[in-house]
Parts: C-alpha cells; sequence; structure tokens
C-alpha cells in the first residue's frame, strides 16, 4: 500500500512579470505589482504599477494554476505639461487591489489622468470597455498647499455599495490632506465626503463598509502625527477618530501600539483587523485589533527588530517586517504579507490568531542573486484566501526581478506509518487555522488519468488532534490520496 502525500505549504510561482526594456520599462505584462488580487471563479485579477505597452502599469488576469495570462489593459504614455506635470488619458501607476461587479472590474490609478493626480476607471473581465471615471483635479505646485475641491492621488481601492462607489485620496481636498469621496458606476455625480483636517493626513488604503459606516486608517496625523483608524458615516457625517497611534522614542522609533498604518482594514463581527508598517516594541509594524466602537485595542503581534547583514545587505528576522498590506481571516485565524525581514530579509507570509497568539511564519520568500532575481518572487504585496490556498502577488524578484504572482497551499498532509500487520493513514485535523474536515480519504489501484477514487472505510477517529484510519496490509496494491 502506497500513500500520495499533499505538501503542506507549498509555495508556487504562477507567474513571473517578464523583463523591461527601453526608457519607460515597457513590456508585454506589466511589472512591480504593488496590490493584491481578486479571484472570481478560476480566475485571478490584478493591477502592476508599471511594464505594460506604455510603461505606466497594466490590468491583467491570470488563471489559478498559472495559465491564459492576459494583459487586459496597458496605461496610455504620459506628457508632461507647463508645470512639469505628467498627464495622460486613463491614469498611471495602478496600486490598489480591484473590485468586481458582475463582468466589470473597478480601481484607481494614483497617478495620471488629466491633471495627474490620479483616476478611478473600470474595465470588463475581457479587457474591453475601459472608461475613465474620474480624473482627479489638478493641486498648486509645491510649496503651495496641495488643496483641490475632491483629492488627490487615489492609493487605495474602492468599495462598492448599490450603484456608488466610494474610496479614499491620500492627498488634496480642502486642507491637502485627503478625503473620502464617491462616485457613480456610470462616472457621474462625484462627492467630497469628507476632507481630513488634523484628525488623519494621507488615507492610503481603501475602506471597509458596515451599513451606514466606513472604517479607515490613514498613515499619518492624529494626536502624535504617527496616524489612526476612524470611522465616518457613509453620508460623509459624523466623523470619528477612533484610535490615535502614540508617539514613538528611542533609537528604534518604538512604541506600545504601532505607527503609521498603510494598509486598509478587515471587519469582523464588532471588531476591526490591522496593521502598521512602524513601531511597536522593536520598531518594525505590528499587528492590530480594536473594536468599532474605539475600544478593546489590543496589539496582537510585534514585528522583531530585523538583523542587517553586511555581506549580503539583507536585513533578516524570523516573522517578518515593514507591514505594507492588510489582513485576512479564516475563523480565528488572520492571514498577512510582510514586505520584508524574514530569514532572507525578502518578505513573509505569516499567521496570528485573533486573540494574539499562535503567530506562525508560513514562508519566508528566498534571498535574491545577481540582478535581484530569485524563483519565488520578493516584496509581497498582498494576499487573497480561497479554501486552503492563499493566493498573492510580490513587488520584486522572479525571474526578471519585476515580481511575481504566486499561491501558498496549505492543503493537509497524508502520512502513512507501518504497524505491524496493519498501515495508519493520518492528517492533521486543522492547519494554520485551516479546518480540514471537508477532505475524505480515498484509494484507488492505479494512479492513471482515468483512475477510479473510492472513499476509505471505516471513517477516521480523532487522535491527539491527527485524524487516523487503519487498514490492513493485505491484497492488491493501494494509492492514497485526501480530497476535497
Amino acid at each position: 500500500m502506497l500513500a500520495a502525500p499533499l505538501t503542506a505549504q507549498t509555495f508556487t510561482t504562477l507567474h513571473g512579470f517578464t523583463a523591461s526594456s527601453g526608457p519607460y520599462g515597457t513590456n508585454s505584462d506589466g511589472a512591480n505589482p504593488q496590490a493584491g488580487l481578486i479571484l472570481s471563479g478560476n480566475t485571478l485579477y490584478g493591477t502592476a504599477a508599471s511594464g505594460g505597452g506604455s510603461g505606466y502599469g497594466t490590468v491583467f488576469a491570470i488563471n489559478t494554476d498559472g495559465t491564459g495570462f492576459t494583459n487586459l489593459h496597458s496605461f496610455a504614455p504620459q506628457a508632461e505639461d507647463g508645470n512639469n506635470v505628467a498627464t495622460n488619458i486613463d491614469g498611471a501607476n495602478p496600486s490598489a487591489v480591484l473590485i468586481l461587479s458582475s463582468n466589470t472590474l473597478y480601481g484607481t490609478a494614483k497617478f495620471g489622468g488629466g491633471s495627474g493626480k490620479g483616476t478611478v476607471f473600470k474595465v470588463n473581465t475581457d479587457g474591453t470597455g475601459f472608461t475613465t471615471l474620474h480624473s482627479f483635479p489638478t493641486t498648486p505646485n509645491y510649496p503651495g498647499p496641495s488643496t483641490n475641491s475632491d483629492g488627490a492621488y487615489p492609493y487605495g481601492g474602492l468599495v462598492l455599495s448599490g450603484n456608488t462607489l466610494y474610496g479614499t485620496a491620500a492627498s488634496g481636498g480642502s486642507s491637502g490632506r485627503g478625503t473620502v469621496f464617491a462616485i457613480n458606476t456610470d462616472g457621474s455625480t462625484f462627492t467630497n465626503l469628507y476632507s481630513f483636517t488634523g484628525d488623519g493626513f494621507a488615507p492610503e488604503a481603501g475602506l471597509v463598509i458596515s451599513g451606514t459606516n466606513f472604517y479607515g486608517a490613514a498613515r499619518f496625523g492624529g494626536s502624535s502625527g504617527n496616524g489612526t483608524v476612524f470611522k465616518i458615516n457613509t453620508d460623509g457625517t459624523e466623523f470619528t477618530n477612533l484610535h490615535s497611534f502614540t508617539a514613538e522614542s528611542g533609537a528604534y522609533l518604538t512604541n506600545s501600539d504601532g505607527a503609521n498604518p498603510q494598509a486598509g482594514l478587515i471587519l469582523s463581527g464588532n471588531t476591526l483587523y490591522g496593521t502598521t508598517k512602524y513601531g511597536g516594541s522593536s520598531g518594525r509594524g505590528t499587528a492590530f485589533r480594536v473594536n468599532i466602537d474605539g475600544t478593546g485595542f489590543a496589539n496582537l503581534h510585534n514585528f522583531t527588530r530585523d538583523n542587517y547583514n553586511v555581506t549580503t545587505g539583507a536585513s533578516t528576522n524570523s516573522d517578518g517586517a515593514d507591514l505594507r498590506t492588510g489582513l485576512i481571516i479564516s475563523g480565528n485565524a488572520l492571514y498577512g504579507a510582510a514586505y520584508g525581514g524574514g530569514l532572507s530579509g525578502k518578505g513573509t507570509i505569516f499567521k496570528v490568531n485573533t486573540d494574539g497568539a499562535g503567530f506562525t511564519n508560513l514562508h519566508s520568500f528566498p534571498a535574491t542573486s545577481g540582478g535581484a532575481t530569485n524563483s519565488e518572487g520578493a516584496a509581497p504585496a498582498g494576499l487573497t484566501l480561497a479554501g486552503n490556498t492563499l493566493y498573492g502577488t510580490t513587488q520584486y524578484g522572479g525571474n526578471s526581478a519585476l515580481g511575481t504572482v504566486f499561491r501558498l497551499s496549505l492543503a493537509p498532509r497524508l502520512a502513512i506509518i507501518p504497524s505491524g500487520t496493519n498501515v495508519i493513514l493520518t492528517w492533521p485535523t486543522n492547519n494554520a487555522g485551516f479546518d480540514y474536515s471537508g477532505f475524505t480519504l480515498q484509494s484507488s489501484s492505479n494512479l492513471m488519468p482515468s483512475a477510479v477514487w473510492s472513499p476509505v472505510s471505516p471513517a477516521p477517529v480523532v487522535v491527539s488532534g491527527q485524524n487516523a484510519i487503519t487498514n490492513p496490509i493485505s491484497g492488491a496494491q493501494k494509492f492514497y490520496r485526501l480530497s476535497q
């Protein structure tokens, strides 16, 4: 009897973005993705911040098995106006995750457009019908304040409610500190819902919506200038600062709660979860939670001080550092990606329980070699979860040093243990927060594509967190697998 094991935490590079050339770094598919992916059926959709036909980024699609990569849209060339502002018709350098409604993708580009201050756009999932829904208007030239009517530089993604898209702009508005905005899905009726003042500055991430409230984070501002978590009604009223991150001190700029939240929040029940880029006990960022009424703030994990290697130039640690992306949740487990740190200094994928226990470094991206290339990518830029698989992107690394699309499977490992005249087949009941109750043990007499796989009886018993089935060693050879 033989077992066909499923490997736990199997990393697969689905796509390495291709080498670019020319003064603008053009290529066929894009480069340097700075945001995570969305999944529909067996297709992943994402953005690349540079590369493509003009070097200013792309919208792309790829199947979950790595086949079928398609460049859906290359953003147009830019030209400088009389004030040295680079403008174009559709936007440039998209750096936020997309959202999908029916067959239409909606997103933001942080630069470009008619005034060089960014755009909101839509495109069909087959690449047709690209439309610039809104170009953010010009702001005064430096050193004047970056004020305007509706915001500038939309770094974050969008949320959709009904026929209205909502988002944030990192700059602009009446104080030049950023805005919360709304726009209809057909591009009509743009509304500046809120202009930030001293209550926050530079909201670089999107919003999360619950009922008539938005929740979000501003990278700077608040009582110590280190950023805030905020709430605001969907009509722009009743802005509330839920948490101001505290002042940092010491050589490593440490504090108790974190500093400079750059990524968006997630909401589960009445609790918000997020990350900070800096601060915490080592100054390398935190994962945190806070209730939607501002109570119960908790620092779930302090990322550890990284050690600089003079020879390799890598800053390594055990868990990751420099949190630029948010979290995702499955049951009582949170999953995230750290831009730096880890065993080679190229970033990590991690898991931590919602109570702060059980931190696990699930994957450290490998070191890069000449030309900053490697097999998997470096500097992960966001995750999405489907079943027992995490999908994501990296900003750098890969075979051309321009980033990758990847998946990390956390499927159960099937083990076979001889025991006298029997074999004992075991697999875990859960792993890294994933519940494996949906997997069943099957057997077949061969491994041909036409093989018939049948359920194995009796049902497993649970022993010390492991599913176990005991079968006699007799009869013809059998192969075993776990199937979901």
